[in-house]
């Protein structure tokens, strides 16, 4: 492991190396591998060149993609550092002479001393903190295309990641009453559907599969606002249980398209909008898409605390997870 600790230099530690960079896999598991996707996300819009890919990490275990090598930056991520299906992958990415950046919450994990580089990031501290991962890798992404490519709006982006942190600081001090509501109007629900598009779209995937279903056990589709009208929609009827996290940005029409549906048909729909909590005070259009997941990522997290209180149900209640051998 090199100890290289900012985004900024290690994308300038692997540059250095004089080897061009060809490809950037996204590899991960659980909200791990959602907090990658903003990353991927980012190059598969921006980048003008690279070959760009995000998979669960078994999937990178088990069915590798062919042509890793010295050309490919391959990103893990493991919160606790343990994940042994994320560690393997990092592994395997470095027998393969890959570029590897990991990041995690535990400076001494398994998975850091497997990578050649690594992030320590924080968690506990605040909300802003529980999105830290998620940052920081869209930070990789940013400083991937500018250092390889020179990203035209890269000044923007630094300004956006200087802002958010306190953004999401001030948001979440607001949005109490809300989350309570929406806690009271989703208690007894059996199904939660969440929607999103763009950047966000697997925030929703984590809320719907880590928030709702590891930590509160409610069963919760996760629809892309632009395919929801390609099948799903069927299944919208007074006061079926939506939550939509509705982007500023290029893919909004996407989710107002869905909402305007929802509301049409009398479903019980709760919007978390990046629009309402100002996002574009801290992020110019050029690059705001990119920041909606992290913005409400760390306002939801009221949400499912509030959630989690409402029907007796801690964030820390598992059935199976860290119980059982799987």
């Amino acid at each position: 492991m090199m100890t290289v600790s900012t985004p900024a230099s290690i994308i300038e530690a692997i540059k250095g190396k004089n080897v061009s960079i060809s490809r950037v896999l996204f590899v991960g598991c659980g909200a791990s591998m959602a907090d990658l996707y903003p990353g991927y996300y980012f190059i598969s819009h921006e980048s003008q060149a690279l070959l760009t890919s995000i998979m669960t990490a078994n999937e990178f275990n088990y069915d590798t993609p062919k042509g890793i090598d010295e050309h490919t930056i391959v990103i893990t991520a493991s919160l606790g550092g343990s994940t042994p299906e994320s560690i393997e992958a990092t592994k395997l990415a470095r027998s393969l002479n890959a570029q590897v950046i990991t990041l995690s919450h535990v400076a001494d994990s398994p998975i850091i001393e497997a990578a050649e580089y690594s992030i320590v990031h924080g968690f506990e501290k605040n909300y802003a903190a529980k999105v830290e991962k998620m940052t920081n890798v869209l930070k990789l992404a940013v400083e991937i295309c500018h250092q390889f490519e020179d990203y035209a709006f890269y000044d923007e982006a630094e300004r956006a990641f200087d802002g958010i942190g306190d953004l999401i600081e001030q948001e979440v001090k607001l949005v109490g009453p809300m989350a309570k509501q929406f806690a009271e109007q989703y208690k007894d629900d059996q199904t939660i559907y969440v929607m999103s598009s763009g950047a966000t779209y697997d925030a929703a995937y984590a809320t719907a599969s880590f928030l709702l279903m590891e930590m509160q056990w409610i069963s919760a589709p996760t629809l892309h606002t632009g395919e929801y009208f390609h099948g799903p929609f069927e299944l919208t009827e007074t006061d079926v249980p939506y939550l939509l996290f509705m982007n500023d940005g290029p893919t909004r029409p996407l989710d107002a398209r869905a909402l305007t549906f929802l509301q049409r048909f009398d479903a019980k729909v709760t919007v978390i909008d990046a629009k309402d909590h100002g996002l574009n005070s801290v992020a110019s259009n050029n690059v705001i898409d990119y920041f909606n997941p992290i913005l409400l990522t760390g306002i939801m997290r009221v949400y499912a605390e509030e959630l989690a209180i409402a029907r007796k149900h801690p964030l820390t209640k598992r059935r199976y997870m860290w119980k059982l051998e799987y």
